[in-house]
């Protein structure tokens, strides 16, 4: 039998996920984000709220003159990948992972004190377009409390876990496309983030 073998780089991505020790250095394929910095890198692009770096952690707050809630993405094309952050309830209810292509929104974790929601956008140009349940699960997040979320897409299944938990993962049709990047949606008075850390699996 003829020894299976693995390309160099996917040992690198899979090392560095297991290990935490993601560097934008690294690869096109994995990155990371400590928010060590002062300042946000140039791979981050705001569109709506204030979002600032705050004892080495992301704080994402919305403006009430925005009129809409502040929106952060992370500027990677993918198709196939692993995302994982740290996230605390600064205030707000909850948050959104969200994921773009490039027609506009694609799908959505929501996060809220209660619970953990993976769903379809509505295509907002298609009238007769409706938001699809992919799957939901019981969270109890309380404010001020640390947690983990991981969400991988793989063809047309999403697979969400809390704290290294599996709680969520179904399919739809529409995941299986390029997605633009990876978009960090919060509504309320604050959200802190950190360790995010990203390895794309084509």
């Amino acid at each position: 039998m003829k020894p299976h073998l693995i390309p160099v780089s996917t040992l690198a991505v899979m090392a560095a996920f297991a290990l935490g020790s993601f560097s934008t250095q690294a690869a096109d394929s994995a990155a990371s984000d400590d928010f060590s910095g002062k300042e946000l890198s140039s791979n981050w692009a705001a569109a709506k709220g204030a979002w600032t770096i705050e004892d080495g952690k992301l704080k994402g707050v919305e403006l009430a003159a925005d009129k809409h809630a502040a929106v952060l993405t992370y500027k990677a094309p993918h198709t196939d990948s692993k995302v994982s952050l740290s996230f605390e309830l600064a205030g707000s209810k909850g948050f959104h992972l969200s994921f773009n292509h490039a027609k506009g929104h694609l799908f959505r974790v929501l996060v809220t004190e209660k619970d953990v929601t993976v769903r379809t956008d509505a295509d907002k140009k298609d009238p007769s377009s409706k938001a699809e349940l992919i799957g939901k699960a019981e969270a109890g997040i309380g404010q001020g409390e640390t947690h983990t979320l991981t969400c991988e897409t793989k063809g047309d299944t999403v697979t969400v876990s809390l704290d290294g938990k599996e709680i969520v993962s179904g399919s739809n049709a529409s995941i299986a496309t390029e997605k633009t990047g990876y978009r960090l949606v919060v509504q309320g008075e604050g959200v802190l983030f950190d360790d995010f850390k990203i390895a794309h699996l084509e």
